[in-house]
């Protein structure tokens, strides 16, 4: 045993002398909550993850308004690289991945003019409204493919026009955030193809701006940096002298992978090649449901149920519709916390499950329920006003939101096969709302699909497997989805037809 473990750690030193140590990579995904930074390992074809650095997502809230701190971002994605390269021995390449639509405003220097707006800011639905009296439906989505929400990129731009002029003049570039921060690092500022199909901008059909829709709205088509495709690499950082990165391993590579968080889900979405017919949904604060396909769908159908045709890698089409997701139970979590109340996720999870069905559900697609603060209390109220029971403890509310999510899965399935003519046998769960037992089971009761739950970390393992794939780190012959396979245990929830949903 001693002999082995003197020539293990013989081939170690070896490997370090030689710099043949597996390779590395660096993923930072960011979500509208938290953000982290996730070292990966690719050992042929065995992933490891090592989560190095945690932040909170800095949101700042001036009255009604609401912005991503930006300097506080930027700091805690520096944290995340200085932990990174204190524990990687061979880092090839870094990708950031976040939510779509929100941008920063650059000057002609390349320089923030202000913090970027988050999406939740309630600035956007007169816009929107406006905008559509301008511009039909149907023409904006026979460009752009994109689904119709107020907080789509589009309609921030236009709010942006009304609310600061000045500032919107001496915008020279945007940059959406994933991009921003690729930018920082990189010195190369442009749009991946993944992250700009959410603005409702761009031509889904050409991959570039839609600059005829653009002037018509009174957008400068030239304030938008050209669009690449997913695993572009950008560059190698650098780190300047006596810099905080200055060390013998801090040269790798800046790989615009996939910089929408959801493309990067997809693209580790477990499916198998067996012929059946699958779809994701992908699962934390928003849900995303959809199916791969190779083409767009501009049907009537497809605009009129709000379904959207975003880009993903290899240039896939990820057709889906955006639903609200855990955002409904996180803001109730929220506000007990801010009351001093405890929320244990365990206890939480046993309450649910013992208190009663509910005799009804919420309708989630109702505004009200998808702009933050007092989340409780719009429940009670609603629940009155439509004649439900009103829930009295943290579980009846619970199980009434994890109810009211699986039902409205079953609701948008349902659209969604007959959209494509097809009907689904396997749903993929991932993200985070796949280690939710008790939602996963009632997604499968409702839909009547075997769901198939995991990875959690589906979104991480997207970036980190672009990024290695980009760099030519996969072992041959293996996929992206057969090293998630390979590396995550998932698990099987069969439908309970026994049992009816509400």
């Amino acid at each position: 045993m001693q002999n082995r473990q003197r020539q293990l750690h013989h081939l170690e030193l070896l490997r370090r002398i030689m710099n043949t140590s597996p390779p590395q990579f660096l993923a930072f995904d960011l979500g509208a909550s938290h953000g982290r930074a996730l070292l990966g390992t690719l050992d042929n074809a065995d992933l490891d993850v090592e989560e190095v650095h945690r932040f909170k997502t800095p949101l700042l809230e001036e009255g009604e308004r609401l912005f991503w701190d930006l300097e506080v971002l930027e700091r805690e994605v520096d944290a995340g690289v200085r932990a990174a390269l204190d524990s990687a021995s061979n880092l090839r390449s870094l990708s950031v991945d976040a939510w779509g639509v929100d941008f920063v405003p650059l000057d002609a220097e390349g320089t923030p003019l202000r913090n970027p707006r988050a999406y939740r800011d309630p600035r956007t639905q007169a816009v929107m409204d406006a905008t559509l009296e301008e511009v039909s439906r149907e023409e904006i989505y026979a460009v752009t493919g994109t689904q119709f929400m107020p907080i789509n990129t589009l309609y921030q731009v236009r709010a942006d026009r009304e609310m600061e002029p000045a500032l919107v003049d001496r915008t020279v570039q945007r940059l959406f955030i994933a991009d921003y921060l690729h930018y920082r690092y990189s010195g190369r500022a442009v749009a991946e193809l993944s992250i700009a199909s959410t603005a409702q901008l761009m031509d889904v059909r050409t991959h570039e701006w839609a600059t005829d829709l653009m002037e018509r709205l009174d957008i400068n088509p030239t304030t938008w940096p050209k669009i690449v495709p997913p695993a572009t690499c950008l560059g190698s950082f650098e780190p300047p002298t006596n810099s905080p990165f200055e060390t013998r391993n801090s040269t790798f590579e800046i790989v615009a992978g996939c910089s929408h968080d959801t493309a990067c889900a997809v693209a580790a979405a477990p499916a198998e090649d067996d012929g059946s017919s699958w779809a994701y949904l992908s699962c934390g604060t928003w849900s995303l449901l959809g199916v791969e396909r190779e083409e767009s769908i501009f049907t009537d159908a497809a605009r009129e149920a709000g379904y959207t045709n975003e880009i993903g890698l290899d240039s896939t089409v990820r057709f889906l519709k955006n639903l609200t997701g855990l955002w409904v139970l996180q803001e109730c979590e929220r506000t007990w916390e801010a009351s001093g109340e405890s929320v244990d996720y365990d206890t939480l999870q046993r309450e649910a499950a013992a208190a009663p069905s509910p005799d009804g559900v919420l309708d989630l697609d109702q505004q009200q329920f998808l702009e933050r603060g007092e989340m409780p209390q719009k429940i009670r109220r609603y629940c009155r006003d439509e004649g439900l029971s009103v829930p009295e403890t943290k579980g009846q509310f619970a199980r009434l939101i994890l109810e009211s999510l699986a039902a409205d899965y079953r609701d948008k399935l349902t659209a969604l096969e007959a959209i494509v003519d097809e009907q689904i046998d396997v749903l993929h769960l991932v993200g985070g709302g796949s280690r939710n037992e008790l939602l996963c089971q009632w997604t499968a009761d409702a839909t009547g699909c075997r769901v198939v739950a995991g990875p959690a970390e589906a979104t991480a393992l997207g970036n980190l497997l672009i990024q290695a794939r980009t760099m030519g780190a996969l072992p041959d012959g293996w996929s992206i989805r057969d090293i998630v396979r390979a590396n995550v245990e998932m698990q099987t929830y069969e439908p309970d037809s026994s049992r009816v949903s509400v």
